[in-house]
């Protein structure tokens, strides 16, 4: 005889407890292995196409490793040691950029450093804001990343999950697949099936938009002559996953950079803006629909919802998972909806009547 339906929402409430106490408790030790599920889940297709091809799992989890390994190594060489002289140079410049703009206000807005202006007092406490703030968020940084997790053992064990995630990938949903609850079964199979693609829609699809974008921003505003060009690129790429955020933030800041760098050279700062332009256009009319597709249901403010709350919540381990617990909310919140159409509840005696 089945458990009740009371009984059983109890125990599903306590395994959900359980698993958001051990994120909350253990969430710095588990950043490693939820980074390695990530990288195992994001490449299960490439092993599975291998496998199709006629290599064994062990074949296709060699090759994918060795692949990696190699871009790894490529990306180290070639590109790590320009980005980082790139962000040193930003952060030594960052004072003489300050300065620059304070003498642009002073000559075209003198208004607004006058100290008794409602324009000096407010850009003040806005800079307050975010020193304050700036100083929070790397503390938070500094605390959940740097003194729980220790970079070396990261880069050590992070791959060694991957890889032996990858290797028993199958084995480990055909197990979990064998657990489930008879009576729930083809329900959950059903829904895990929309959460899968809904993940596979919006992790894999828009990582790769980033990636693209990213590398086009950079490569773009290098050949532009931008100074760091190829840090505003990987920036804009990174939040690219949130609609229109990514061009926001990194056209803001290369526009910014370009009108001290440019000052009167018109051109060059038009070009900067153009490349924003059409990078916006072709993410949102080839890109993300052929990436993505339109039916990932994944609102942005939804998305901007989630990571806040997880990452104010679980640190950084929490804005990690908090894209595939938005995926997979969203599609528990459509089933309920349904299931509440179809329910007494919702049609009363006026939907019987209908019958």
């Amino acid at each position: 005889m089945s458990l009740p339906v009371k009984d059983q929402l109890r125990y599903w409430g306590i395994v959900a407890v359980v698993i958001v106490l051990v994120l909350y408790l253990l969430g710095d030790v588990l950043l490693p292995f939820v980074i390695g599920g990530a990288i195992a889940y994001f490449v299960d297709p490439v092993a599975d196409r291998l496998e199709k091809w006629g290599l064994s799992r062990s074949a296709a989890t060699a090759v994918i490793t060795i692949a990696s390994v190699l871009l790894f190594v490529l990306t180290m060489v070639m590109i790590v040691p320009v980005l980082v002289a790139q962000m040193i140079d930003l952060v030594n410049t960052l004072p003489q950029l300050f300065q620059d703009f304070r003498t642009f206000v002073s000559t075209h807005f003198p208004s607004v450093l006058d100290r008794g202006s409602n324009a000096h007092q407010i850009i003040a406490s806005v800079g307050e804001m975010l020193k304050s703030r700036t100083g929070e968020f790397l503390q938070t940084i500094a605390g959940s990343v740097g003194s729980a997790v220790n970079v070396v053992l990261l880069l050590v064990i992070v791959p060694v999950v991957s890889v032996y995630l990858l290797l028993d990938w199958d084995r480990m949903i055909a197990r979990i697949d064998q657990l489930l609850p008879l009576d729930h079964a083809p329900v959950i199979r059903r829904l895990a099936g929309e959460i899968d693609a809904v993940l596979a829609s919006f992790v894999r699809g828009m990582g790769t938009v980033c990636l693209i974008l990213g590398t086009y921003y950079a490569v773009a505003l290098m050949l532009v002559g931008l100074q760091f060009g190829l840090v505003v690129g990987l920036i804009a790429g990174l939040v690219t996953f949130i609609p229109y955020l990514g061009a926001l933030i990194g056209g803001a800041l290369a526009i910014g950079l370009a009108l001290f760098q440019f000052w009167g050279d018109w051109f060059s700062i038009g070009l900067v803006a153009a490349i924003f332009a059409i990078g916006q256009v072709v993410e949102g009319n080839l890109l993300t629909p052929k990436l993505v597709g339109s039916s990932v249901g994944l609102h942005p403010v939804w998305l901007l919802l989630a990571l806040s709350v997880f990452g104010a919540l679980f640190g950084f381990v929490g804005m990690l998972v908090a894209v595939p617990v938005a995926a997979a909310l969203g599609v528990l919140a459509r089933f309920a909806t349904a299931q509440y159409l179809g329910s007494r509840l919702y049609r009363g005696l006026a939907g019987q009547d209908t019958e």
